[in-house]
């Protein structure tokens, strides 16, 4: 399970351990667009924000309700305290965490299609990790990947899985 801010590298790691691992990538926010029949931006602008984490809930289940996967999540999921307890019930949680200005300058000037990031990602940014700091903490691994590039952090995703009894 890779948790983190927007921006952390959840989609472009996932996508490089599930190789590394024989595992398929879930990226939860593919599959609220894949169920939506919309990009996350327009679920947010037609139905609001409780309707995107309604289906946010929906994704969380069917990715722990499949096969052994890496899992990618959006950077709320774990806010859920559904999800939470369901991620992290005997999983490996990776957080994936970086500082905000390098977040920022991943996600760009616009957020990137990020509707929690429109305006001033980097002020987002800063308002997000203060209120999702605490719950990434519980992580039971936290990689800064701003200090690795893709091949070390999976490598130090990898070990620590190799490692655990």
């Amino acid at each position: 399970m890779l948790v983190g801010l927007s921006g952390s590298g959840k989609s472009t790691i996932g996508r490089a351990l599930a190789e590394r691992l024989g595992r398929p990538l879930v990226d939860t926010d593919a599959l609220i667009v894949q169920r939506a029949g919309r990009p996350i931006p327009r679920v947010f602008e037609d139905q609001g924000e409780s309707a995107f984490r309604a289906l946010e809930r929906d994704a969380v289940d069917s990715a722990l309700a499949g096969p052994d996967a890496v899992i990618a999540t959006g950077g709320g999921a774990p806010v859920d305290p559904d999800n939470r307890r369901k991620l992290w019930d005997g999983n490996l949680v990776v957080w994936l965490d970086a500082p905000v200005d390098a977040l920022a300058a991943r996600v760009g000037r616009g957020g990137a299609g990020r509707p929690l990031l429109a305006g001033d990602p980097k002020s987002r940014l800063e308002q997000l990790r203060a209120a999702r700091e605490p719950i990434y903490a519980g992580a039971h691994l936290r990689i800064d990947t701003a200090q690795l590039d893709v091949p070390a952090a999976v490598s130090a995703i990898s070990n620590h899985l190799t490692q655990a009894p």
